[in-house]
């Protein structure tokens, strides 16, 4: 999962789009790794790395989980140590002659992920995040995954369909019936995912598939064509 490329690789391809996989190591259920997020942010990046001329980072591993907080294993950092590290990264690989960074973001509540992005932007700075949402609502189409985003929220349908695929090994028995639904969760900012979940899953990962991961990936290889397109301008 790591990248193994050598400098006479790197210097060999010429990448000017640099790809930085962004996890976290938080709760997901019973059934799912702590690093879910960090390996599904992984394996999006290496999927792509197959398909396109691309510098693969090594992940960030520990990010913004603090609504995870009340399970065991959780272990997050603040938002402004995350901004930090990106900026830190982007302006590093600027050094090397990497003058584009894309972060595939693996947890959702890397909501500062965005400002980085955006400030870049206002810097005169090519930067990207991926998957976006419409990215990934066309990879659950063309995955015909049975549960919505909003309900498919943490270690269900989409996340194990993506480890069976990539890493059955990783996923444990019993998620066949660990489906959990909450629809309402508009204090869960406040008063975090315990609220609102106790096994820690919120979504069906009973309806996962390795095939339906497959097809997730595939998408959004596809999809990620148009932001190398965009970054290469």
């Amino acid at each position: 999962m790591l990248p193994l490329s050598t400098t006479t690789d790197e210097r060999r391809r010429g990448a000017r789009v640099a790809l930085l996989p962004v996890g976290s190591f938080e709760q997901h259920g019973p059934y799912l790794p702590l690093a879910t997020d960090t390996v599904v942010a992984c394996t999006i990046a290496e999927a792509i790395a197959a398909a396109h001329p691309v510098l693969r980072l090594p992940p960030v591993t520990i990010s913004c989980s603090h609504e995870h907080a009340d399970w065991p294993g959780t272990v997050s950092i603040s938002a402004a140590t995350l901004y930090a590290i990106v900026r830190d990264v982007a302006e590093s690989l600027r050094r090397s002659g990497v003058t584009r960074l894309v972060v595939v973001n693996g947890h959702g509540g890397n909501y500062v992920l965005g400002n980085v992005v955006q400030e870049a932007a206002a810097e005169g700075r090519r930067m990207a995040l991926f998957p976006g949402p419409a990215d990934w609502a066309a990879a659950l189409a063309a995955a015909g995954v049975e549960t919505s985003a909003w309900d498919d929220m943490h270690a269900g349908e989409l996340e194990t369909s993506i480890l069976l695929h990539a890493h059955p090994h990783m996923v444990r028995p019993g998620y066949e019936t660990g489906d959990h639904l909450s629809g309402d969760r508009r204090h869960l900012l406040t008063l975090g995912m315990a609220e609102y979940t106790e096994s820690g899953i919120i979504g069906r990962p009973s309806l996962a598939s390795a095939r339906k991961g497959q097809d997730m990936l595939d998408s959004l290889v596809k999809s990620f064509a148009e932001y190398l397109a965009v970054l290469e301008r």
